[in-house]
């Protein structure tokens, strides 16, 4: 129950953070793999950097071997498990920012 206290009062505080009060932002567009890690979003990586062959398989391998692992809890951590589907494992606007100088060469010819 504490725990579950501290989850939403934590949960709360980020959303607070998320509304900065002096109304600046900077959008900033990328390319950004699925949320979570899978066989498809190690391939969407892997496509995405031009890896050689060798390189997805041994991704692959790994990605199993990461699978099968426990976090250990004999340190006892009074923190959340980390949920590993929550999280983006890429994410790279130079991509993007490599096709908008190719258009904006386009248009300034």
């Amino acid at each position: 129950m504490k725990q579950e206290l501290e989850m939403d009062s934590r949960q709360k505080e980020i959303e607070n953070l998320k509304d900065y009060k002096y109304g600046f932002s900077t959008d900033i567009e990328n390319i950004r793999a699925p949320k979570g890690l899978s066989e498809e979003v190690i391939k969407f990586i892997s496509k995405i950097k031009k890896e050689p062959e060798w390189m997805l398989n041994f991704r692959l391998k790994a990605f199993e071997r990461f699978k099968q692992l426990k976090e250990p809890d004999w340190q006892k951590p009074k923190f959340p498990k980390i949920d590993y589907q929550d999280l983006y494992y890429y994410s790279n606007k130079e991509l993007f920012s490599a096709r908008c100088q190719k258009q904006f060469k386009n248009i300034q010819n």
